[in-house]
């Protein structure tokens, strides 16, 4: 069983909202994201979406932007993902998944990123930019599937039922669904409609959901338990790792990720 399965059953037997947080790596420093990532281990996040930084990130507002962008110039390399991933995979004991673009992916060959994440210690990957209609010609999906990966899905409210069925028939682990529209932001909220959205998603997908874009509190935590098994939070941690020295930058991520303690 993958560990992300082992992880979906250990929240669903608890009474508080599953959580995955997201970082960047090599940002601040790779240094510094390897004893983010343990913190996070240590403070109760379920999952850790890893994302390999890429110059041109679609999905992401200007707050992830601009922390692709340093740690572009820091030298970071698709390599230095996988080599922090396998010195902290063995310790931290929670899913780490990589959130890449399928340029990334392209380049560094589908069926070698996929061996190589999973041989590493990846128990997942988010590939927002890869279209399920172009299976047939990239295998991705499939690649996943032989390697134990799970090829995590993202939706938006602007997903047709069409889409949704689509995603339905090839999703594993659970599903990512955006809550607006548009790109990754701590100061945009969610959107007026995400109960009516996620309802509808639950129409055609019956795996867990977590959900992401815009969730950077408590209160925004609060907005969607009940509808969702796990929440996202990207935007709002690298907000404090940027607004806070390297010296306070420990205490500052514990504090905000125990103020997240949510009841189902």
């Amino acid at each position: 069983m993958n560990t992300i399965e082992n992880q979906i059953q250990k929240i669903k037997k608890s009474k508080k909202m599953g959580l995955m947080t997201h970082v960047i790596v090599g940002y601040p420093t790779l240094l510094e994201t390897k004893k983010i990532v343990r913190v996070m281990a240590e403070e109760g996040v379920d999952f850790v979406e890893l994302q390999i930084p890429f110059s041109d990130p679609l999905a992401d507002g200007p707050t992830i932007m601009q922390a692709c962008e340093e740690s572009l110039a820091h030298g970071t390399k698709v390599k230095d993902a996988f080599d922090l991933v396998r010195s902290l995979a063995g310790e931290i004991g929670i899913p780490l998944l990589f959130m890449a673009y399928y340029n990334t992916v392209f380049r560094y060959g589908v069926e070698k990123f996929c061996r190589d994440a999973a041989v590493v210690g990846i128990s997942g990957l988010i590939v927002p930019d890869m279209p399920i209609d172009e299976e047939s010609h990239e295998h991705f999906y499939a690649l996943c599937k032989k390697y134990d990966l799970h090829a995590i899905h993202v939706i938006s409210p602007a997903s047709t039922d069409e889409r949704l069925r689509k995603n339905a028939a090839m999703a594993t682990g659970f599903i990512y669904a955006t809550a607006r529209q548009g790109t990754t932001d701590a100061t945009k909220g969610l959107a007026p409609e995400i109960a009516t959205f996620l309802k509808r998603v639950k129409k055609y997908l019956a795996l867990p959901l977590a959900v992401g874009f815009g969730i950077s509190s408590k209160e925004r935590v609060k907005m969607i338990a009940g509808q969702a098994d796990v929440a996202v939070i990207g935007s709002a941690i690298v907000d404090i790792i940027r607004q806070s020295s390297e010296k306070e930058r420990e205490k500052e991520i514990r504090h905000f990720l125990r103020s997240l303690n949510v009841v189902k």
